[in-house]
């Protein structure tokens, strides 16, 4: 317990002794050579270039691995510029950790670098069935000045449940356990320093938002599958690193709420027309609440009409 609160304690010391800035990037270090990427809360705009999540970079002797590349080619671009700022040693090894755009489509710009990309079989299917409406949305989103140079670039290597890296020392464990927010959605574990990056398995400080490429249901055994582990610190896909308790309170107990509340709903004979009755506030805390909520009872609702 002493060791955990330490390490929390650090973690906070350094959100608040100047982290590195890269434009709207926060670099948060977690551990020696371990950091983690914090982008924006909100949505992809031109000034984030579509980097409105967070990512992992691992410094290894022999490399750098970097977790999720961006939403763009120039939004990895912007990525690799603040991890120059830690380290001159070149990026080997690329994980996307799902399907979300922000998770793969800067996979072009590390690979013009000379990395290789590893992905769930999952994920890579997603991708490739996603990336056109993905695209017509980051145009829409970020625009094409902000999406130039950004094209679909997949993975070299693919695994289907668990794979486990080894590079410079540094022991790296890729597991996807069910389909989640995506259908490809992996966590990536660290257990020498019980480091866990979550991907957008896990959201915290804002909404997460559960879309028609979701699955509400196994997310939840997904999020078991983590909490499992007892990681002491816990790396969103969204939002700063923090604990598993910070993360089950604002996903999971999220996403339990949610469809216990749907399916009560459904039960008393409310349909789609009247969902807005169900009462969400008790999570109004988060950001983007008021954008998400509603549809994210919807999807839900879709979900349970076919269980």
């Amino acid at each position: 317990m002493k060791k955990i609160q330490y390490l929390l304690f650090s973690c906070t010391l350094l959100w608040f002794s100047g982290p590195l800035l890269a434009d709207d990037l926060v670099l948060h270090k977690l551990a020696d050579n371990i950091y983690a990427i914090v982008g924006e809360l909100g949505n992809r705009t031109p000034e984030n270039l579509g980097n409105n999540a967070t990512f992992g970079v691992i410094v290894t002797a022999d490399g750098v691995v970097v977790i999720d590349p961006g939403g763009t080619f120039q939004g990895a671009q912007r990525i690799h510029s603040l991890i120059k700022r830690i380290t001159d040693k070149p990026v080997r090894i690329v994980i996307n950790t799902g399907g979300q755009d922000h998770r793969w489509m800067g996979n072009g710009y590390f690979k013009s670098l000379g990395a290789r990309v590893l992905a769930s079989e999952q994920a890579v299917a997603d991708q490739r069935a996603r990336s056109r409406d993905q695209f017509i949305q980051l145009d829409a989103l970020v625009g094409q000045a902000g999406t130039a140079g950004t094209e679909a670039s997949y993975a070299d290597e693919t695994f289907r449940d668990k794979t486990t890296l080894a590079l410079g020392g540094v022991e790296i464990e890729i597991v996807h356990a069910g389909p989640a927010h995506t259908p490809g959605d992996s966590f990536v574990w660290l257990p020498a320093q019980r480091i866990l990056f979550t991907g957008d398995i896990v959201y915290t400080e804002r909404m997460l938002g559960v879309g028609g490429q979701s699955n509400s249901k196994s997310w939840i055994k997904v999020f078991e599958a983590l909490a499992a582990l007892k990681p002491e610190v816990v790396v969103p896909g969204h939002g700063r690193p923090t604990t598993l308790e910070r993360a089950t309170k604002d996903t999971y107990d999220y996403l339990v709420f949610l469809r216990q509340s749907v399916k009560a709903f459904m039960e008393q004979g409310g349909d789609m027309t009247t969902l807005g009755k169900i009462d969400q506030s008790v999570f109004r805390y988060l950001l983007n609440f008021d954008t998400l909520a509603g549809r994210n009872a919807q999807q839900v609702y879709s979900e349970l009409e076919w269980e």
